[in-house]
């Protein structure tokens, strides 16, 4: 079975990592699947000063040291949403977006998202003064008086982080002080643009098109307070309470508390043979990424002995898959394996999805005269070099610049764009668009494909920011979308890039979604099939 593994992994986060270095590193073949991009919640973690070790760095730079490491060891990496899983029987099966997979073992490393409070007006205001993620959408605020509900570690950690964008931020925490480590909640207290509102409780968020005020109720001694911009400026609500375990793929199937968490004993196992979970989907004291890599460690060791037991039971041995064979020579040999551009493991990767690419593309990427053209022409002009497959075509002073735009040999717009430069978090997204225009593209279920052949004309603009780890899994959505039905158009815009957009449609948060010229305006992180559900 060239499909079976002796472990699959869910989640690409240090959890998962973590588990599929151990594993791998003892010779059990292994896959990781992740929907969005690998590294998890902390690739947006400015900072990191408190994993052993290591002094400083990243998130992301963090995660993608234990990528490497996990690559290296031999784990198989895939992008593709897990839709379902049928957990009986010896063999494992994972339903994803791009087929099925069989395994011994699972683990579940899908951690949490952010968890809205209830207060009144949040819901009404997401995305228009009402955000969760401070490097995603921090920049919105700049010179803003801004909230953040919370007495966490990210919420500390945040509020820090927003001062160098907001006026002033003021910390509200229900309790009498923070729950997180004294050093970091001192550097919030200590810091001259933070002002700190213990026992202190949002009630509710007005405004307009925008968020005007903040309501807020001292609980001990009932005293309210409304604040609104003496200049009546928009404000900034930053919601850090906590995180929602992303466990629905297991619901009904493996033992879950009553928020959700999987319940696992101590060995990472949870009441369903062959399913084990690691990192913050599990109920734990700290969530921290040194705890989610321990986790992961304790999980893989006991995978190993799961995996080598079925195997002996079964009689079945999961080999190593054979490295494709490019067709039709895609891949220009002369340049393979090396780029100016990009770095090698990128290359690597960008090659073997080149090989598999069945069709040419051709991206016409419009320039004008700023300097993030520029960045934009090099950089398709560098993908163009890897591979056959792709040709670039320059249109000078393009009244949509700077864009790249994705057409068929044949002259055909496939409807997929992006303005701005597909850097970041977005550069996984861009790289699987031309996988999907160019065909066979990531596999849909049969109902699936017929939704989307069923929609009418439809315009899709999808808002984001590079900084953003909840955009690229819309961006993804909406140009399969485009990709499968030929009166849809997808196109991305980098706001940062395109303030007109911003103003327009009152984005203060990311990703939005535009459907057909403001019809519909939404916020949010969206699967395929939740904007599948929108649009019919």
């Amino acid at each position: 079975m060239h499909n079976l593994y002796d472990v699959i992994i869910i989640g690409g986060g240090p959890a998962g990592l973590t588990a599929g270095l151990y594993l791998a590193r003892a010779k059990y073949r292994t896959l990781i699947l992740e929907k969005e991009k690998f590294g998890g919640q902390i690739t947006i973690t400015h900072e990191v000063v408190n994993y052993p070790g290591v002094e400083y760095t990243s998130g992301a730079e963090l995660t993608e040291t234990m990528r490497r490491q996990a690559e290296n060891f031999g784990v198989e990496f895939q992008l593709a949403e897990v839709e379902g899983l049928e957990l009986s029987g010896d063999v494992k099966t994972v339903r994803t977006s791009r087929g099925e997979l069989k395994a011994f073992g699972v683990l579940l490393a899908t951690g949490a998202s952010p968890r809205m409070v209830g207060f009144k007006g949040e819901a009404d205001f997401r995305g228009r003064g009402v955000a969760y993620c401070a490097t995603c959408d921090g920049e919105f605020f700049t010179g803003k008086e801004v909230f953040v509900v919370g007495g966490g570690f990210a919420a500390a950690e945040e509020a820090v982080f927003l001062t160098k964008y907001a006026r002033h931020v003021h910390i509200l925490i229900r309790k009498e002080d923070f729950s997180c480590a004294k050093s970091v909640a001192d550097s919030a207290k200590n810091h001259p643009k933070i002002t700190v509102h213990t026992n202190t409780e949002v009630e509710e968020v007005v405004g307009d098109s925008v968020l005007r005020a903040i309501r807020y109720r001292n609980n001990k001694t009932g005293e309210t307070t409304e604040y609104r911009d003496p200049q009546g400026d928009n404000i900034g609500v930053f919601v850090f309470a906590g995180y929602a375990p992303a466990t629905g793929l297991v619901k009904g199937i493996a033992d879950l508390n009553e928020q959700g968490y999987v319940l696992t004993d101590g060995s990472m196992k949870t009441s369903v043979d062959g399913l084990y979970a690691a990192g913050d989907v599990c109920v734990k004291a700290l969530r921290q990424v040194v705890t989610a890599v321990g986790d992961g460690a304790l999980a893989a060791t006991e995978l190993e002995k799961y995996a080598a037991a079925m195997q002996q039971k079964t009689g079945l041995r999961p080999r190593k898959a054979e490295p494709q064979k490019p067709k039709a020579q895609p891949v220009r040999q002369a340049d393979a394996g090396s780029s100016d551009f990009f770095d090698a493991d990128t290359v690597a990767q960008l090659n073997g999805m080149f090989s598999r690419m069945e069709n040419d593309l051709i991206l016409r990427v419009q320039t004008d005269d700023r300097p993030i053209s520029g960045e934009l022409k090099t950089m398709m002009e560098e993908l163009a070099k890897l591979t056959d497959r792709l040709s670039v075509e320059v249109i000078e002073d393009g009244e949509a610049a700077p864009c790249v735009k994705m057409y068929r040999k044949d002259g055909s717009f496939t409807g997929i764009g992006f303005h701005g430069v597909p850097g970041g978090h977005e550069f996984t997204s861009f790289v699987m668009s031309l996988y999907n225009a160019a065909g066979p593209g990531q596999a849909l279920e049969p109902p699936v494909r017929e939704t989307i052949l069923r929609l009418k004309k439809t315009d899709l603009k999808v808002l984001v920011s590079l900084s953003c780890t909840m955009c690229p899994e819309l961006v993804m959505a909406a140009q399969r979308i485009a990709a499968v039905n030929p009166h849809v158009t997808a196109e991305v815009f980098d706001v940062m890039h395109f303030p007109q957009l911003r103003e327009q449609y009152n984005v203060m948060s990311v990703p939005c979604l535009v459907v057909n010229d403001g019809e519909t305006v939404t916020f949010g992180k969206k699967n395929l099939q939740q904007l599948l559900d929108i649009l019919q």
